[in-house]
C-alpha cells in the first residue's frame, strides 16, 4: 500500500538507526526521501538501498546544528521534487552523561546544539515549504526527560529531550491553521548505534542510584525495540491515518518507562 505516494520526506539522522529505518519505511510506502546525515557515506548507503528497492531518494550531508547546512539540505530536497510534506527531525546524540557539577559548558552546549537547536533549525527551515500544502512533522524525543528521570548524569540529554516536546507542542498550535501537524515520539531502549555518541563518565556510574529491576527492562518484549518498530509509528504519524493527531507525544518503549521511571 503506497499511502505516501507523491509525498516528499526529509529525515535527519537518516543514515543509521531510527532515521534509517524510517527512511526505508517511508520510501517503501511511496515517499521520495531526502536522507540527511552528517556522515555523507551513511546517507549515500541508505539512498542506494532505497533506490535498489525501486524508490527515489537523495543523500544530503548536513550538520543539524548549523543553520546554513540545514537550510541548504532542505532547499535541495524541496527544489529536487518541488514540495515538502513530511519532516522527521530525528538527528540527535546522547552526549556526555555525568553529574551536573562535572558537566562542562562545552558538553552541555554540544548536546543542546544538536538535539534541541538542531530540531528548531530543521522545523524553522521546513515550515515555508510545508505551508504550501500542509504536512506532518515528527520529532524524535525520548522517554528520558519526559517519563524517566532516574538516569543520573543525563541532565543535558534529558533537558534537550524535554525541550523538544515543549517545542513540538508550541509548534502544533502555531501551525495548525496551515494544516501542519507536529508530534513527537519518545522511544525507550532501541537497538541503534547512538552509543557511538555517548560518553558516560566514571562519575556518573559512581553517582547512579542503585535500583534492582526485573530481568528484561522492557516488560512487553523483554528486549530493546528495533528501528523497524519505531519506523511503523513514524509512518503512521506521517500518513493521512493520523490526520487529527497533533501536539501529541507517543511513547514507544514496551512500557519500560512505566517500570523504571
Amino acid at each position: 500500500m503506497a499511502e505516501l505516494e507523491g509525498k516528499v520526506a526529509i529525515v535527519t539522522g537518516g543514515g543509521s538507526g531510527i532515521g534509517k529505518g524510517a527512511a526505508l519505511k517511508m520510501a517503501a510506502h511511496g515517499a521520495k526521501v531526502g536522507v540527511v546525515d552528517r556522515d555523507s557515506e551513511r546517507a549515500k548507503r541508505v539512498r542506494e538501498e532505497i533506490e535498489r528497492a525501486g524508490g527515489e531518494a537523495l543523500d544530503l550531508e548536513a550538520d543539524v546544528a548549523s543553520a546554513d547546512s540545514v537550510r541548504s539540505a532542505i532547499e535541495r530536497a524541496a527544489s529536487r521534487w518541488g514540495r515538502l510534506d513530511i519532516v522527521f527531525a530525528n538527528a540527535g546524540i546522547n552526549g556526555t552523561w555525568t553529574p551536573i557539577e562535572h558537566l562542562t559548558e562545552e558538553d552541555w552546549d554540544r548536546t543542546m546544539d544538536i538535539n534541541l537547536k538542531g530540531t528548531f533549525l530543521t522545523l524553522k527551515h521546513a515550515i515555508p515549504h510545508l505551508k504550501r500544502q500542509g504536512g506532518s512533522v515528527i520529532i524524535t524525543s525520548s522517554v528520558n526527560g519526559n517519563r524517566i528521570f532516574s538516569n543520573i548524569g543525563a541532565s543535558a540529554y534529558s533537558t534537550s529531550k524535554a525541550g523538544q516536546v515543549a517545542l513540538m507542542q508550541m509548534a502544533a498550535l502555531e501551525l495548525a491553521e496551515h494544516r501542519i501537524r507536529v508530534n513527537a515520539i519518545c522511544p525507550g531502549a532501541i537497538r541503534t548505534n547512538i552509543g557511538e555518541n555517548t560518553n558516560k563518565t566514571p562519575e556518573a556510574e559512581a553517582a547512579q542510584i542503585p535500583v534492582e529491576y526485573p530481568e528484561g527492562s522492557n516488560p512487553l518484549a523483554h528486549r530493546p525495540g528495533t528501528p523497524e518498530q519505531v519506523a511503523e509509528l513514524v509512518l503512521f504519524l506521517a500518513s493521512p491515518r493520523s490526520s487529527l493527531i497533533t501536539g501529541t507525544k507517543a511513547y514507544i518503549d514496551g512500557a519500560e518507562s512505566l517500570l523504571i521511571g
